[in-house]
């Protein structure tokens, strides 16, 4: 995994802040960076696009609309995602053929077609439980397929 966008350099991850009953993310984020990578999180615009800001630990977290936690620092804008070498996506399911299934925001289905556009090619993965791993999903003509689920029970290969 490589990628350098908006200053330092590294690998970078883009991942996300876990709410409600979504698979926990936290000691995840703080492993990764422990292991000196460079973690971006999302920061939710106005329009429910995606601004991207480095996670510097738990204490540089801060409540944001929709319940969600936001990193305080500098933004590094829309495109940071597009140097990360892996993406963890949030969803509610995915299929075996790698379609997820959203919130219904659209804002990491503007991330997908912002790495497609960049031809950025980073691993790009749902964190889910077991039970969220399905046939088949709902799926629109919009919609990009990932490569991995991650559950508890390990990674499963899509598409």
């Amino acid at each position: 995994m490589s990628g350098a966008v908006g200053g330092g350099s590294g690998p970078r991850v883009a991942a996300y802040v876990s709410v409600g009953a979504e698979p926990g993310t936290r000691p995840l984020l703080d492993a990764l960076r422990a292991r000196g990578l460079r973690v971006l999180l999302p920061v939710l615009l106005a329009d429910n696009d995606l601004d991207w800001a480095e996670y510097a630990g738990p204490a540089a977290l801060a409540p944001a609309g929709r319940g969600l936690l936001e990193p305080v620092g500098g933004r590094l804008g829309p495109e940071a995602v597009t140097g990360a070498g892996l993406v963890l996506l949030p969803g509610l399911a995915v299929d075996r053929r790698g379609l997820r299934l959203g919130r219904g925001g659209g804002s990491y289905d503007r991330v997908l077609a912002r790495l497609e556009r960049a031809g950025a090619r980073p691993v790009l993965a749902v964190l889910l439980y077991e039970h969220e791993l399905l046939e088949r999903v709902p799926a629109e003509p919009h919609d990009r397929p990932v490569d991995l689920a991650l559950t508890p029970s390990g990674a499963h290969r899509l598409g």
